[in-house]
């Protein structure tokens, strides 16, 4: 108490500080005061108001417990006056036993009067029952069998009540009621034939599928009433329950497995389609007996059957049983397709499960899957390496073809630009884009597997791909008249190199995301090497063609021969342009390569012949005409190159100026000034040698070996700057060295 008085002062005192902190609040101290006692009042008003009600609620409660003590003592005396009464009430109890057995009697009694007549007409109304189930009238049937029913069960309960351990009399009743047994059994085997054929039944005559639900429904009331009655008194009749309604969905739920697959029309060896068949059936009779279901079924029972909602759930029961017995089966790839395109996409689709008419009833976000993961897994592994197999081989066989095309006597066909190719890569991408087609219908991860394994196999085929050009090449150089379009196919084959880059760039744009194209560009880069690799080799082939026909030409040039007037760049440039109007055939961007690459070859073999010492000048007459003729032949070929190099933006004038330098070389006519020309050709070519300088004065005749030697050994202590933008031309030609022969002569 004197802590709670303490904790009091103390709040007291912080109030009032918080009240008097500035000296302006001492005036309103009286305020403060009267504010602080209105309070204070009000306190101590509700406590005695709390204290008031809590006093008169003790009250209260007091005097009902004075009350209720009361009434116990007076409940404590009445039965204390009742068990007196029950004690004394006991012999006349005992003495009433021949009344309940009379009772008991009187009842059975009565019973058996009041289904006497039953009793007496149970063969007739058999024989009755009988007919009306032959001649379909169900429902007048089951009510003829329910009395009968009704008045044995009736007679078996009194039986049950009075002994129930009187078998024997309890046989003799269910024997003579032995018949109906039969009737009820008859009349079931009718009714599920009726509903075996509800979907059919509910369209031509409705009224007998009623007829058999209300009957159904009327032998579970029954059944309940007397479940009810066994809880009671222990007492059943045979054959209750008889769970009609149990058998009914049962039935039903056969009837749709049955019918499911009673659809398989064939079988693989009578029709390849069989599967694509069967499961189109499958679609339209689910779909049909559905919308019947909901449209027709729904109004023949009552709502708390749920029809609808369990014929759904059979069907996808039954479904997902077929599914998976299909899908244990040994499929092929086309199979294997049909069945996850049909379980994946189209059962839920529109054209099934989510037709717009069975909703809202069907909700196919909450249908569950019909193959579970693992089984869709397996048969997508099945599907890969069997489509890797069949890619492989579609692959082999396609290029097999093709080769064979290559030994024809007839030019490839052209596109529409003119360009020669052959139906290799259509066939090949007709193949990829067929089978990239199916995958999206199943899913957007086997899309995306499918894809990467077409162009995994494709750069394993353009390996052998490349392995065959050059086996054709060398098949070709064995024997250059065995193969008459030779040039022809393998422009052909340099084409489609870049119709297969195409291609590939098509396909990966079609079927994949930016992102996803940018994640797999750098795994597919070698593709595009490769592909380049057979285009170069291929334009190699095609140079080295041309060549072969120009060696026995470039042989004469800086001959003797050449010099007396030869054609020979005559027919060097013929044989190039007829070469090149067959080129004129390859896409742009290999042609200006090849162009480029013929233009730099034809001037390095002229630079060879010349340094190849064939011929020296006698005197400056000749070396005039040799100067000349180089000049023109210069002039010739950079007429052929730039004409060959139309529209390609070709720098053809560097090369052939070589040739004309050299003739500067060749045509001065003062010895004294020799190291200046070779100086500025020197300066020109920087990567020419000393040996090739020493081939030129060789070549000239008028130079002698100390000259040689000092405009050698002066244009090396001059280095020339390097220019970045020149391309060599002299690295790769060697001067060859003077043979014995050649020295003793």
């Amino acid at each position: 108490m004197e802590e709670t008085d303490r904790e009091a002062v103390a709040t007291a005192v912080q109030r009032v500080a918080g009240m008097l902190q500035r000296p302006d609040q001492l005036d309103k101290v009286e305020q403060y005061r009267r504010r602080e006692a209105r309070k204070k009042a009000s306190v101590e008003a509700r406590m005695k108001a709390a204290i008031q009600s809590q006093l008169d609620g003790v009250r209260t409660g007091l005097s009902q417990l004075h009350n209720a003590l009361n009434d116990v003592k007076d409940i404590q005396r009445s039965l204390v006056d009742v068990n007196k009464d029950w004690r004394q009430s006991i012999n006349t109890i005992e003495n009433l036993k021949d009344v309940k057995d009379a009772v008991v009697q009187h009842s059975q009694l009565a019973a058996a009067v009041e289904n006497l007549k039953n009793i007496f007409s149970v063969p007739e109304i058999v024989r009755e029952t009988q007919d009306l189930i032959d001649q379909g009238q169900l429902l007048q049937a089951h009510r003829k069998l329910m009395d009968l029913e009704h008045s044995r069960d009736d007679l078996m309960y009194e039986q049950y009540r009075m002994d129930s351990k009187n078998t024997r009399d309890m046989n003799l009743i269910d024997d003579y009621f032995g018949d109906m047994q039969k009737l009820s059994e008859e009349l079931a085997k009718q009714l599920w034939m009726v509903i075996q054929r509800a979907l059919v039944t509910v369209r031509r005559d409705p009224t007998l599928l009623v007829s058999v639900v209300r009957i159904i429904d009327r032998e579970e009331k029954i059944d309940r009433r007397m479940l009810d009655r066994k809880k009671q008194t222990g007492f059943i009749p045979p054959g209750r329950p008889k769970k009609w309604k149990e058998k009914m969905f049962s039935v039903l739920d056969r009837t749709v497995t049955t019918r499911i697959e009673g659809t398989q029309a064939g079988t693989r060896e009578s029709d390849k389609m069989w599967l694509v068949r069967h499961l189109e059936i499958i679609r339209k009779y689910v779909l049909d007996d559905l919308l019947v279901a909901k449209n027709l079924m729904d109004q023949c029972f009552p709502p708390h059957y749920e029809i609808f909602k369990n014929l759904l759930s059979m069907y996808h029961q039954a479904l997902s049983m077929r599914m998976q017995d299909l899908a244990s089966e040994d499929l092929e790839a086309n199979e294997i397709v049909s069945l996850l395109t049909w379980v994946l996409n189209t059962y839920k689709s529109e054209e099934m499960m989510g037709n717009p008419e069975l909703t809202p009833e069907v909700d196919v976000n909450s249908l569950q899957p019909l193959l579970s993961q693992n089984v869709v897994d397996d048969l997508l592994n099945t599907y890969m390496s069997t489509l890797t197999s069949n890619i492989i081989g579609w692959l082999r066989k396609a290029l097999e073809t093709d080769k064979k095309d290559w030994l024809k006597e007839t030019e490839p066909e052209a596109d529409q630009d003119g360009y020669y190719q052959t139906t290799l890569p259509a066939i090949v991408f007709q193949m990829f884009e067929q089978n990239l087609q199916v995958a999206t219908q199943i899913s957007e991860d086997l899309k995306i597997k499918v894809l990467h394994l077409c162009l995994q196999q494709m750069s394993s085929f353009l390996s052998r791909y490349r392995e065959e050009a050059h086996l054709y090449k060398e098949e070709h150089l064995r024997n250059r008249q065995y193969h008459p379009c030779y040039v022809q196919y393998m422009v052909a084959i340099i084409n489609n190199c870049q119709t297969f880059k195409d291609s590939i760039i098509s396909l990966k744009k079609k079927y994949l995301t930016p992102m996803m194209e940018d994640i797999m560009a750098s795994s597919h880069a070698c593709i595009y090497a490769v592909l380049d690799d057979v285009a170069k080799e291929g334009c190699s082939s095609l140079l080295d063609e041309v060549f072969m026909d120009l060696e026995p030409h470039l042989s004469e040039l800086m001959t003797r021969k050449w010099l007396a007037g030869s054609n020979a760049v005559d027919t060097i440039c013929v044989t190039v342009e007829d070469y090149f109007n067959d080129f004129a055939r390859i896409k742009t961007s290999c042609k200006k390569k090849m162009t480029i690459e013929c233009h730099r070859r034809v001037v390095v073999e002229y630079i060879k012949a010349i340094m190849s010492k064939r011929i020296t000048f006698k005197n400056a007459e000749e070396r005039r005409e040799g100067a000349e003729r180089m000049n023109r032949e210069a002039e010739q070929l950079r007429f052929l190159f730039k004409k060959l190099a139309a529209g390609s933006g070709e720098d053809t004038e560097g090369l052939c100026s070589v040739i004309e330098g050299i003739a500067e070389v060749f045509k001065l006519t003062d010895p004294s000034l020799l190291y200046l020309e070779v100086s500025t050709l020197v300066s020109k070519h920087p990567d020419i040698r000393d040996d090739h300088i020493a081939a030129l004065l060789t070549m000239r005749g008028d130079a002698s070996r100390e000259m040689k030697q000092t405009i050698i050994e002066t244009l090396d202590k001059g280095p020339s700057p390097p220019n970045q933008n020149y391309v060599p031309i002299f690295k790769d030609i060697a001067v060859p060295t003077l043979t014995v022969p050649k020295l003793l002569k």
